[in-house]
């Protein structure tokens, strides 16, 4: 049971990640209110960080930006790290 929470709960941080990047790619666009870099990459931390990636490089948005080339697969990575470490232990 716990393990179909956690997908869930992945799927619907991936999902919302990638459509803040879109959202924020077409205000960008059109000059208006944009997302804020924090909660684009709190979201990914926060188990949306494929999401993020896939739409950075889909949509074309904050590629050029270290913090988002760098920090979100840093970000992959220690997720990564995290769940094997809870694998071993748990």
């Amino acid at each position: 049971m716990f393990f179909r929470i956690l997908m869930a709960y992945l799927l619907i941080m991936t999902a919302a990640a990638f459509c803040m990047c879109g959202i924020d790619k077409m205000k960008a666009v059109r000059h208006q209110w944009r997302i804020s870099e924090k909660a684009l990459l709190i979201t990914a931390a926060l188990g949306g960080s494929v999401g993020l990636l896939a739409g950075m490089y889909i949509f074309r948005h904050k590629t050029l930006h270290k913090k988002f080339t760098i920090g979100v697969p840093a970000i992959i990575l220690g997720q990564i790290v995290l769940a094997a470490v809870c694998m071993i232990l748990f």
